[in-house]
């Protein structure tokens, strides 16, 4: 049995802002490395650092098709998936600490 958990997540620049979607298996350790500009690319390069959303599933297949539908979605259906379960666009990071 794969006891792997595995993470969609959504990072923002602020609220309404630049958004990012991405898949990891060790979502801490994900975020700090988007935090701290450890990631060259778009979320160094945009600032986005605002954990408002994720999901977590033990499939890896699972995971990366999710990661992949999410990307395809319009701008309008993310941000109602943020709000829905997010709606003050928190940060969550401090919440998993």
């Amino acid at each position: 049995m794969n006891m792997n958990q595995y993470y969609v997540y959504i990072l923002a620049s602020k609220r309404n802002g630049t958004l990012y979607i991405g898949m990891t298996n060790d979502l801490i350790k994900r975020v700090y490395e988007h935090k701290n500009n450890l990631v060259e690319g778009f979320t160094k390069k945009y600032h986005v650092h605002k954990l408002v959303y994720y999901e977590q599933t033990n499939d890896v297949y699972s995971a990366i098709t999710r990661e992949k539908q999410m990307k395809k979605w319009n701008r309008a259906w993310k941000i109602e998936l943020i709000e829905k379960n997010n709606p003050n666009w928190e940060d969550l990071y401090d919440s998993l600490l």
